[in-house]
């Protein structure tokens, strides 16, 4: 499939390249960021709701995708993170997803790669939380798939979304649902459920898992869900005083569509901009 192995490459490549370079950087004599600051960086960085701005660029191969699982799919996630001061006790954190999708053929071309469908959530969450954080709020998707064969180009989605986490010692537990229904062209009504649990370690390591479960409830029996079973880890580094959050990921999908990808390789590459660093 032309054009399909480039974007995971490059991702793969960044992060296999800069994780020793952000090691080095840590290292240096006289370097910003003390190894507390950076374990704290770790957590933010898999809080969805922090106070923190964060650009997020996620790879997500699919592996043993389409009619006889033989072909690979590849959706790169572009997801930045913003959070807006509202009041003194309120925040609103914005998520935007847009998705860069690789679409293979299955009748022998070249495929097609193009944008798939933006959703923005927008969660209400305390500036200072107790024990349990926590934000709600509407999401909302919209058609700006390129291709009919990388999204809907008619659909418009809105639904309600929530995350409830907590950050017990070296942990960081939570889940995070969201359900959309259409309430403009084509019919649809998808679900996602996101359940997250992160150890961190000294040094800004972590190991993780993250995997993403959906529902499609417009498909025919026995093809609406993706459940995934998997795990990884990651780092926090910094090049300069720039902070960046690097980890890589493999899920198997032991429930799945007929044409779902049997396995997906999640590799991340995000900078962080916490205010403390300006």
């Amino acid at each position: 499939m032309s054009g399909s192995s480039s974007i995971p490459g490059v991702l793969a490549l960044c992060v296999a390249t800069l994780l020793p370079l952000g090691a080095a950087a840590e290292g240096t004599p006289g370097a910003a960021a003390t190894e507390q600051d950076t374990e704290a960086l770790a957590r933010a960085a898999q809080n969805p709701v922090a106070d923190m701005i964060s650009i997020p660029f996620q790879d997500n191969i699919g592996l043993g995708y389409g009619p006889g699982n033989g072909q690979t799919q590849n959706v790169l996630n572009i997801q930045p993170v913003m959070p807006l001061h509202i009041t003194e006790d309120w925040n609103v954190i914005t998520r935007t997803i847009l998705p860069i999708v690789t679409q293979p053929s299955f009748t022998g071309g070249s495929g097609t790669t193009g944008l798939g469908n933006l959703t923005l959530t927008a969660f209400l969450s305390p500036r200072k939380p107790g024990d349990l954080i926590w934000g709600v709020g509407p999401v909302a998707s919209f058609p700006t798939a390129t291709s009919p064969f990388t999204g809907s180009q008619s659909t418009w989605g809105l639904g309600p979304s929530a995350v409830v986490l907590a950050m017990p010692g070296h942990w960081v537990l939570g889940v995070l649902v969201n359900q959309i229904w259409s309430v403009a062209g084509a019919s649809a009504s998808q679900m996602l459920i996101q359940y997250f649990v992160n150890y961190n370690f000294h040094g800004g390591w972590y190991v993780t898992t993250s995997p993403i479960l959906t529902a499609d409830w417009k498909a025919a029996s026995g093809q609406q869900w993706v459940v995934p079973f998997g795990a990884g880890g990651g780092k926090i580094f910094r090049i300069g005083k720039l902070p960046f959050n690097g980890n890589v990921s493999a899920y198997y999908n032991a429930v799945r569509p007929d044409v779902g990808p049997e396995w997906t390789l999640r590799v991340q590459l995000a900078l962080l901009l916490p205010t403390s660093i300006f």
